[in-house]
């Protein structure tokens, strides 16, 4: 087993060598964001301006014959940030990569695809502990997703083992002893301007294999969506049901539509409204409303956003909301 591990590892160095030896070019870009905040009133008012920077490295060249890429984003130390990701080009057969965090793979890649000017309708308002929002996947850290074309359709498969979680080579994590996946399938060749999709998963949870309480170690996700453009309007909506496969678990159903206008060159305005029904077992089921608009100005590389969402029945707990507006100056380079 030794000897098999040293001629794995001798093999991969030699082939990240030649990616080394061989690529194209390593290009760097960058983002920094300045913002303002304000909450509701019934939260702690602090100091509402904030700054984000973010850098992302990507490499490519060929490694034994297939194009590869490696991609690294890094953000502000004051967070600690990291995402990366690095793929294989199989040509005709698709292409194959390891995600750590920069998703865009499997059912997660269309959680919420209806058009916006900005950010979703439910960004930045508080998160409730145990609360899926009605948002399907099971994240992107540590996972492998393979992507290809099948009969004009674009398909792209998510695997991962246990818990969504960052690992560094050589390490392990603990929590979901179950495996999940996910797929979606979208079309856009159907009709111009016309995108059809959907998605189906089952997700670890933290079952059977760590708790005592029964039930099922995976939970049920899926969805489909419709989106249309013409001139400058975009039109979308999506369903989309999260199981919760643990014993008296809350199932969500959530539905959303929204509306995204290009209103001159450079500026955007969307509208869009979310509802979820937490379908609690063995009591009353609750409905929370979400609603939001944005309003976007881009000129080269630098946009001005400003965002207004909100929330009833947050989390699915009756009387419980919230409120958000942000403006942000965001600088590319």
């Amino acid at each position: 087993m030794n000897n098999f591990k040293k001629i794995g590892l001798s093999a991969l160095a030699g082939s990240l060598a030649a990616f080394s030896a061989n690529a194209a070019e390593m290009s760097v870009s960058g983002a920094a964001h300045v913002s303002y905040v304000s909450n509701d009133t019934s939260e702690v008012a602090g100091n509402p301006y904030g700054m984000h920077t973010s850098l992302g490295f990507t490499g490519s060249g060929d490694v034994n014959g297939y194009e590869t890429t490696l991609f690294m984003a890094t953000g502000e130390a004051l967070t600690g940030m990291t995402s990366a990701s690095l793929s294989v080009d199989l040509g005709d057969m698709g292409k194959l990569t390891f995600d750590q965090g920069v998703g865009g793979g499997g059912l997660g890649a269309i959680d919420s695809v209806t058009p916006t000017a900005y950010e979703e309708v439910f960004d930045s308002l508080d998160a409730v502990t145990g609360d899926k929002n009605g948002l399907v996947g099971a994240g992107s850290n540590g996972v492998f997703v393979y992507d290809t074309t099948l009969m004009g359709n674009s398909f792209s498969f998510q695997y991962g083992k246990g818990a969504s979680t960052v690992n560094s080579d050589g390490t392990a994590s603990g929590t979901h002893s179950g495996a999940s996946y996910g797929f979606n399938i979208q079309n856009s060749s159907l009709m111009d301007g016309l995108t059809v999709g959907g998605g189906y998963g089952k997700i670890s949870n933290a079952g059977p294999g760590a708790t005592s309480t029964g039930g099922s170690d995976t939970d049920e996700h899926y969805t489909a969506f419709v989106k249309y453009t013409a001139g400058g309007v975009t039109v979308g909506y999506q369903e989309a049901q999260v199981g919760d496969g643990s014993v008296g678990g809350t199932q969500e159903h959530a539905s959303d539509w929204g509306i995204a206008v290009n209103l001159m060159e450079g500026l955007s305005a969307s509208y869009g409204e979310r509802e979820i029904e937490h379908q609690k077992a063995g009591s009353v089921h609750v409905t929370e409303d979400q609603e939001g608009v944005a309003l976007a100005y881009t000129v080269g590389s630098a946009t001005i956003a400003i965002q207004n969402n909100e929330v009833g029945n947050n989390g699915g707990t009756a009387g419980t909301n919230d409120e958000n507006t942000e403006i942000r100056l965001s600088l590319a380079f």
